[in-house]
C-alpha cells in the first residue's frame, strides 16, 4: 500500500489550547484513522514537537529533520497538543537536540511521572469529551510552569516571517539576539533540536506552502521566490529533501 501524507487520510482537526495550556502549547489535534486497512502515512517535517496521547500512553513525536513513515493501525485515533516554539525542552526536561527524527514513550524520559500522568486518563464517553479530559490533566501538570524560552520564541518568528532578501541569517541573528555564533546555535538546539539554517530551511517550506493556500492559482515560480527560494528549482529540491515529492505533487496530496 503506498505511503499518503498524514492529514489527507482519515478524520484531521486542529484548533488552539484552552487558556490553562497556552503557556506551553499553541494547539491541540486530532487524527481519526479509517476503520479499514490505514495506508502507511508521511510526515513532513515542520519544525513542531508534539505530545501524543495514543493507544492509552503519552509519547512524544520529536522534531524532524526528513520525512517519516508512521504505520498506525487501522482505526488509530491520536490526540497531540503541539509545543510552542521554544517551550518543549524546559518541559520535557530534555534537550530538543535528544528527541530529533524520534517517537518515543514518555515513561522513556520520565519513569514513574509518566504512568503517574497517564493513570489519570478515564474512559470518556466520546471523542470531544476525551480531549478535554487530556487538556484538563496536561494543564494542570503545566499551570505556573514558566517554560517557554521567550528569546527562543522570537527567534522562531523572526524566522517564519522571512528574513529581507541576500540577508545572512547567522549573523542576522546574532545582531538581533545580541549572541555569539557559538551560544546561538547551543540555544537553538536546546530548544529546537537544530541549529538555524536547518529551521530556516524547514520555515521557508512551509512559508511557500502557506502563501500557495492563499493564491492557488499564482505561479509555483513566483511564489517561491517570494517564499525566500533563489528559484523554483531551488523550491523543487528543497521539497524532495524534506517531504520526497515536488510542490505539484505535494499539492495533490501525493507522497
Amino acid at each position: 500500500m503506498e505511503p499518503v501524507l498524514a492529514q489527507t487520510t482519515g478524520f484531521f482537526r486542529e484548533r488552539p489550547v484552552s487558556r490553562g495550556l497556552a503557556g506551553a502549547f499553541s494547539a491541540v489535534w486530532v487524527h481519526r484513522l479509517d476503520g479499514h486497512a490505514a495506508p502507511p502515512i508521511v510526515i513532513t517535517p515542520d519544525a513542531t514537537i508534539d505530545l501524543q496521547w495514543i493507544d492509552g500512553r503519552f509519547r512524544i513525536a520529536g522534531p524532524d529533520k526528513e520525512p517519516q513513515i508512521e504505520r498506525p493501525p487501522a482505526g488509530a485515533v491520536i490526540v497531540g497538543f503541539r509545543f510552542r516554539p521554544g517551550a518543549a525542552a524546559a518541559w520535557l526536561g530534555v534537550p530538543a537536540s535528544e528527541i530529533v527524527g524520534v517517537r518515543l514513550d514518555l515513561g522513556e524520559l520520565w519513569g514513574t511521572r509518566s504512568r503517574e500522568l497517564s493513570d489519570r486518563v478515564r474512559a470518556a464517553p466520546d471523542l470531544g469529551a476525551m480531549v478535554q479530559q487530556l487538556e484538563n490533566i496536561i494543564g494542570a501538570h503545566t499551570e505556573g510552569r514558566d517554560v517557554l524560552d521567550p528569546l527562543m520564541g522570537r527567534a522562531f518568528g523572526v524566522i517564519d516571517e522571512g528574513l529581507p532578501p541576500e540577508t545572512p541569517l547567522v549573523p542576522f541573528l546574532q545582531r538581533h539576539l545580541h549572541m555569539s555564533e557559538r551560544t546561538l546555535r547551543r540555544r537553538f538546539e536546546d530548544a529546537f533540536g537544530y541549529g538555524p539554517k536547518t529551521l530556516d530551511r524547514i520555515l521557508r517550506f512551509h512559508r511557500f506552502r502557506r502563501l500557495r493556500e492563499k493564491a492557488e492559482d499564482a505561479s509555483t515560480a513566483v511564489l517561491a521566490v517570494e517564499a525566500g527560494y533563489a528559484d523554483q528549482a531551488h523550491l523543487i529540491r528543497e521539497s524532495r529533501r524534506l517531504t520526497g515529492v515536488t510542490p505539484t505533487a505535494l499539492a495533490g496530496g501525493a507522497p
